[in-house]
């Protein structure tokens, strides 16, 4: 995926959020969006994914142009796990996921052994017709990733997958997405404000602020390059400053 000089302006917004942003990642990879409130993060996922029209500048997305001609074909091959929670709370989280896996044109016995699948490998067969809005944040994070891998994605967006979650959610949510793209080969996004658990996770990292890039590269390999750095943290404190951010 790649995205060249990308512009954004909201309309009636005194604000430019996105100023001729530009990175490129390798397909197969997990890669990382960091930055601080306001860098324009929400925003260039919208884009990638389709929701949202830039200003101007190029995305590719699996080396399709996310223009107009390609739009459907890259959603359809998208997964997207948002930050706000995408259920329907008075629903079961089996009810969800058949609800979803229908949008996706899944039906039947097929559609019914995934989920129930799944289900069991994010430790939620117990709770499978318990209505969603009865969840606790971890359990309704973990649904809201089953529900985008459904269709078997080739690239899996999430941003902020584990914001709100107990430890041991976190730690099955973020073993989970290294063994998933081991094991398919799919490319991951993710965005989080958890320096510490990007620069586990993430094979190479975007740091973005004010709409820009400001550094790229392999975590290890940037913490190394900054003298005085000890951890992905310093290094992005470093270059967005410490300044509060609303």
């Amino acid at each position: 995926m790649a995205v060249q000089d990308l512009h954004k302006t909201y309309p009636g917004s005194l604000e430019t959020t996105l100023r001729g942003l530009s990175f490129r990642f390798h397909e197969g990879k997990i890669a990382g969006l960091l930055g601080p409130n306001g860098a324009g993060k929400t925003t260039t996922i919208s884009i990638l994914c389709g929701l949202v029209k830039a200003g101007s500048g190029s995305v590719e997305v699996m080396g399709l142009t996310q223009d107009a001609v390609h739009r459907e074909k890259i959603k359809s091959a998208l997964g997207v796990v948002p930050q706000q929670i995408a259920l329907f709370p008075q629903l079961t989280a089996y009810e969800n996921l058949e609800y979803f896996g229908n949008l996706y044109g899944f039906k039947g016995p097929g559609l019914k052994s995934q989920i129930l699948s799944l289900l069991e490998q994010f430790g939620l067969e117990k709770a499978a017709h318990k209505e969603t809005g009865k969840f606790s944040g971890g359990m309704k994070r973990r649904t809201n990733i089953i529900a985008a891998i459904l269709h078997r994605p080739r690239l899996l967006i999430l941003d902020e997958p584990t914001a709100g979650v107990d430890v041991q959610s976190r730690t099955m949510i973020l073993q989970f997405l290294k063994d998933y793209n081991r094991a398919e080969g799919v490319s991951i996004l993710y965005t989080s404000h958890l320096l510490e658990e990007a620069q586990h996770l993430c094979e190479e990292v975007v740091i973005m602020d004010e709409g820009k890039q400001v550094l790229q590269g392999n975590p290890q390999t940037l913490v190394s390059a900054n003298p005085g750095c000890r951890h992905l943290e310093d290094v992005f404190l470093h270059y967005t400053g410490h300044a509060l951010r609303d």
